[in-house]
């Protein structure tokens, strides 16, 4: 299996997509969990189950990023593989939510391994604009999955008890586990990153004193936060405020079905714009379209018509997403010699600290949608400030 074959693309985005299903099939089941564990109705007690599995993907990145760079991008997606399948049995099988949230933890670190080898494996292929339309491929198939997972979590749920939406995960994970084993080791000859301290913290002083990646990964840990809030309140809101509980399924897979679209297009976008021009662009349009969300908000008391509510939401995600992407891109750009470590750190603080701040965003939770809406104008206006720093110094 070639880098730069479909089959190549295709493996990399499912290994990358075991992170979405982990979360998005266990989101229907939520009020079986709830039942499971006699909590209340409408409980928020069981957003943590996302928010300990994105820490844990969050931390778990750091060692996983320094094991790529030591011992190569296939074996750490494969290790990463085997804990996803152990964290996932555990959940399955946990008498209580406490302990079912500490398995999303060590479910959340078995997703790193994949995340930190998929990215490092584009880096060692691609480059530049080339690696922005590769990633946007890869995302495109990525968020395909939030798009189908929620139906197919339904599904189960019909079958069987919530149990059966984890055990999907598990075999999900089983069968891109024998997938990769086609996958050829990208990582470059030549001496590999030892695990002495001093080795460590030098790959990561390269990758926080690179010009540029400290404000590209503000802005990415500023739209994570918001982005996890909506993931974390998304069932609340269009149970509560909008009172459409049976419809949640449908109008989940239309907003990652959009994102899936939108990231397709992005590639094309990087050719003709390049990629940091359309970072200045996209930024610029995301406050842009969170502040008319926010205004919305304001002046109907939080509870504006739905479609409107969706239209603007679909707008301010999509736009979040490019943003996202090519931030991602540009701070890999520079960093291939310690492209693993860098995966690490690009890819785990907006999660960590993103996941934190989701989790605070998504406590305060009124019934309506204005908190979200001001913490989506927040992180756009941060966004705008880091990106358009990061661009500046990199020219």
């Amino acid at each position: 299996m070639q880098p730069g074959t479909r089959l190549f693309t295709v493996v990399l985005s499912m290994a990358m997509a075991m992170t979405a299903l982990a979360i998005d099939t266990l989101l229907p089941a939520f009020d079986d969990v709830r039942a499971e564990f006699g909590l209340a109705s409408h409980a928020t007690d069981v957003a943590a189950l996302v928010t300990a599995f994105i820490v844990g993907l969050g931390i778990g990145q750091f060692p996983a990023g320094l094991l790529a760079d030591r011992f190569g991008r296939r074996p750490v997606l494969w290790g990463g593989l085997a804990l996803y399948v152990i964290g996932a049995a555990c959940a399955a099988l946990a008498p209580s939510l406490g302990l079912m949230i500490a398995a999303r933890f060590l479910w959340g670190l078995g997703a790193a391994g994949p995340r930190v080898a998929v990215t490092a494996m584009v880096r060692d292929t691609y480059q530049g604009a080339e690696m922005a339309r590769q990633m946007s491929s890869i995302m495109a198939i990525f968020l395909i999955v939030p798009m189908l997972a929620p139906s197919v979590g339904a599904a189960l749920l019909a079958l069987g008890p919530w149990q059966l939406t984890i055990w999907f995960c598990v075999a999900v994970a089983l069968l891109v586990a024998v997938a990769s084993l086609a996958l050829p080791e990208t990582e470059p000859t030549g001496p590999r990153q030892a695990l002495t301290g001093r080795d460590i913290l030098r790959a990561w002083k390269i990758v926080f004193t690179t010009p540029g990646t400290v404000g590209y990964v503000l802005a990415a840990t500023a739209m994570t936060s918001s982005f996890m809030s909506y993931i974390a309140s998304s069932e609340n809101i269009i149970d509560e405020t909008f009172g459409l509980s049976s419809w949640f399924a449908p109008i989940f897979a239309v907003v990652a079905g959009t994102l899936a679209s939108t990231n397709l297009a992005n590639g094309r976008f990087v050719g003709r714009l390049g990629l940091q021009r359309l970072l200045r662009v996209v930024t610029v349009v995301q406050l842009g379209v969170a502040l008319v969300l926010v205004v919305v908000a304001l002046a109907t008391d939080g509870r504006p018509p739905f479609g409107l509510f969706l239209v603007l939401l679909i707008f301010t995600l999509t736009t979040q997403q490019v943003s996202m992407v090519n931030s991602s891109a540009a701070a890999m750009v520079p960093l291939g010699h310690v492209a693993g470590s860098a995966a690490a750190v690009v890819g785990a603080t907006p999660q960590i600290i993103g996941a934190l701040i989701g989790s605070r965003i998504d406590a305060l939770f009124d019934g309506t949608i204005t908190p979200l809406s001001i913490a989506f104008v927040i992180s756009a206006l941060v966004t705008v400030v880091a990106t358009h720093h990061a661009v500046r110094v990199t020219r």
